[in-house]
């Protein structure tokens, strides 16, 4: 492996990622001066201490401190990354080496995260999400904002499969250090490492008041109250006996937690689209960049709880490639809550080609209470189907467009998902001996793991083969006409 080119990141990065052991150090050491200054053992001020007993105590805490501070200078020392036409590779530790490298063709998308200290000293993080890893295959801490901006813009261009132009940029004396073992300064190895980052147009927000009210209107968070605030206070009130009331503490807490994650990562969510794909930011204590690129997107879910639709807010989330399931939950919504609008200006984004006319009618209809008789293009499922679901039958059905297939289903949560053709990885169909006796069956697209289960359920059985059949043909049709890993390229063959 050559050694040039490698750089550093930011000087400051060691204290950023080890501030808690210093805190849990000072900490400690107060705690038990205090302890003693209460008891009366010892005297709490350190320098009335005695001469043979005092110098011991400085020449401790002085080669504490030199530890700390050399065990950080070496984790800065030995900790270097690497970017070529290739690959992205980190190497760490000063015992025990780590290389990691990430092939640039394979990177899935790049977040940037900021953590509440990082953020205090102007730093970020990368995280790198590789295909085939269900957890962030790397990650890159910490460089200056701007710098860690550019590095993931031009990095996420070559996974689009274009070049940067050429330049010779200054390099940074904090963050670009040169890590070659010769100690020569050397800067990234892209042609053009700090372009400025690429411009971004804010197409979606979510103001404060609307994220309080979602977030009360939250049906685990109802769940949770309802489920154990409730029987507590009845039974309270019942017996007469406040100390009943005393369980209600746990269930406050746990409301409480549910209320703040929910507050926390949602804080000044702001979706914004640009040339490499949706660009999402949120967060409160920490802060989080991501850039989610149209060809990675699998499935796509547009869902309307029933307290929001007093208010006509949505959400929209979605199958991410290489998020995986423990990464869904936060880093797949692409629209915490929004308007109706706002989910007509995410959703082109993610979806450029919905492969019909009137993309908003195909989704208003997804969305409507009950469809149109006879007039609605999805095909539906049969009035038998209510024996299995007589809430929901009436809204279960699917659309099949040019590029994408499109289901909707739900009653209290009305949701419309959108699986591209090139994106299904499979099909299954379904049936279980009661759906065999109405004569339904469920048709499934498989997908990557998230939070978005494509699922065309209870459909007469006709209309079930039809669809096994055609998605089938399509898939296989659309995967070899179109490669969306590389969207930059073909967006330009386009034109």
């Amino acid at each position: 492996m050559t050694e040039e080119n490698w750089n550093r990141v930011h000087p400051v990065s060691p204290f950023v990622r080890g501030w808690v052991l210093v805190a849990g150090a000072i900490y400690i050491y107060v705690q038990n001066v205090l302890n003693s200054a209460i008891d009366g053992h010892v005297n709490s001020n350190i320098f009335a201490l005695p001469t043979e007993v005092l110098w011991p105590v400085v020449g401790i805490a002085a080669a504490l401190l030199t530890v700390i501070v050399g065990g950080f200078y070496l984790s800065w020392r030995f900790t270097q990354y690497q970017v070529t036409d290739e690959h992205v590779r980190v190497r760490t530790g000063v015992l025990f080496r780590q290389n990691r490298q990430a092939r640039i063709d394979r990177v899935q998308a790049i977040d940037i995260v900021q953590p509440l200290l990082a953020r205090i000293f102007g730093l970020a993080e990368l995280k790198f999400e590789v295909a085939d890893s269900g957890d962030s295959a790397m990650s890159l801490s910490y460089l200056k904002y701007k710098d860690a901006q550019a590095l993931r813009s031009a990095i996420l261009t070559r996974a689009a499969g274009l070049r940067t132009q050429a330049t010779t940029p200054a390099p940074d004396p904090d963050a670009t250090i040169a890590a070659d073992e010769t100690g020569a300064a050397s800067s990234y190895s892209l042609e053009n490492p700090l372009t400025e980052p690429v411009p971004e147009t804010v197409v979606a927000t979510t103001p404060v008041g609307r994220l309080i009210g979602s977030s009360l209107l939250n049906s685990t968070l109802l769940s949770v109250v309802g489920a154990i605030g409730v029987p507590f206070i009845v039974a309270g009130v019942w017996l007469n006996e406040p100390i009943t009331l005393v369980a209600l503490v746990p269930a406050g807490l746990s409301a409480g937690a549910l209320l703040w994650s929910e507050l926390n990562k949602g804080f000044a969510f702001t979706a914004s689209s640009s040339p490499d794909g949706l660009r999402l930011k949120y967060g409160l204590t920490d802060t989080s960049h991501q850039t989610i690129p149209p060809g990675r997107i699998q499935a796509i879910r547009v869902e309307s709880p029933w307290l929001w639709r007093l208010f006509g807010w949505h959400r929209i989330t979605a199958n991410v490639a290489g998020y995986g399931l423990d990464n869904a939950v936060q880093r797949s919504v692409l629209l915490r809550v929004g308007s109706l609008d706002d989910v007509y200006a995410v959703l082109p984004i993610v979806l450029p080609d919905p492969g019909t006319e009137n993309p908003r009618a195909v989704l208003e209809k997804g969305l409507q209470e009950v469809p149109d008789e006879g007039g609605s293009d999805f095909t539906q499922s049969p009035r038998r189907a209510a024996w299995l679901s007589p809430l929901t039958y009436k809204r279960q059905g699917y659309l099949s467009t040019d590029t994408s297939i499109v289901i909707r289903g739900g009653r209290l949560t009305r949701h419309v998902t959108y699986v591209p053709h090139e994106r299904t990885q499979g099909v299954l169909l379904q049936q279980g001996p009661i759906a065999r006796r109405v004569g339904v069956a469920d048709v499934e697209l498989a997908s990557t793991m998230g939070m978005v289960r494509a699922r065309v359920k209870q459909m007469d059985v006709k209309d079930a083969r039809h669809l096994f059949l055609m998605q089938a043909d399509k898939a296989a049709t659309a995967r070899r006409l179109h490669d969306r890993n590389q969207w930059l390229i073909e967006e330009q063959h386009h034109e």
